[in-house]
């Protein structure tokens, strides 16, 4: 492999993707987990942001509840939306069931609404689990909230930011900052985009900071 992933046209489920590397030996495919997470500004100022998860066998199987389920067919197809405010607190959520293994799964997507209320930031995971976890929630829906606080933090961040610059307000410190390898704070990055919250030592090239780039074009 070489260069970027090789990607297909989307097609409202996720783009196909060759893989991190040749495979070491033959095999066959058996499960696939898609993941689509989106994020969208809404018109009363607030966010909204949706994770998607499909998992799908290669093979048939008969399940009690459901009967057989063919090649391809959903097993699980479950979702959330997250309303979230420019201060990440969560505003709304809503849980949805396409397609679950048992009858009874269903049942549990009421309890979302525990997230009402929470913070995105610091111990959100924990919170969580204090809410949502074991019997409380669903596994597969609760797995997929770790990566929605991400995809809401990606989402709102840069609008935030060009929001607190229209109102005169000063600049605040990156949530991302020392989260990498890549935003470690003493490292080249920091120091090119961000160098007021730059720690090590000044570029040996003698290379000045970009101005004020709230929003490095490539960067996630």
């Amino acid at each position: 492999m070489s260069g970027e992933p090789r990607r297909t046209p989307a097609s409202g489920r996720l783009a196909g993707y060759e893989g991190p590397g040749p495979a070491a030996c033959g095999r066959r495919p058996l499960h696939r987990r898609e993941i689509r997470l989106c994020g969208y500004e809404r018109d009363d100022g607030r966010f909204e942001v949706e994770g998607w998860l499909v998992d799908t066998k290669a093979y048939a199987f008969e399940n009690r509840h459901r009967g057989r389920i063919e090649p391809g067919e959903p097993l699980h197809a479950m979702g959330l939306r997250l309303v979230v405010d420019e201060d990440l607190v969560i505003h709304d959520a809503e849980a949805v069931m396409e397609a679950a293994p048992f009858s009874v799964c269903p049942a549990i997507t009421p309890a979302f609404k525990r997230l009402v209320g929470l913070r995105i930031g610091p111990g959100f995971r924990r919170e969580v689990r204090n809410r949502l976890g074991g019997v409380q929630g669903c596994t597969h829906l609760v797995e997929l909230l770790p990566a929605l606080a991400t995809t809401a933090i990606q989402t709102i961040m840069p609008i935030r930011a060009r929001r607190r610059r229209a109102r005169g307000e000063g600049e605040e410190r990156p949530p991302a900052l020392d989260g990498c390898h890549a935003l470690r704070r003493d490292g080249p990055v920091v120091r090119e985009y961000f160098p007021e919250w730059f720690t090590g030592e000044a570029d040996p090239s003698g290379r000045a900071p970009l101005p004020s780039p709230r929003e490095p074009k490539g960067a996630g």
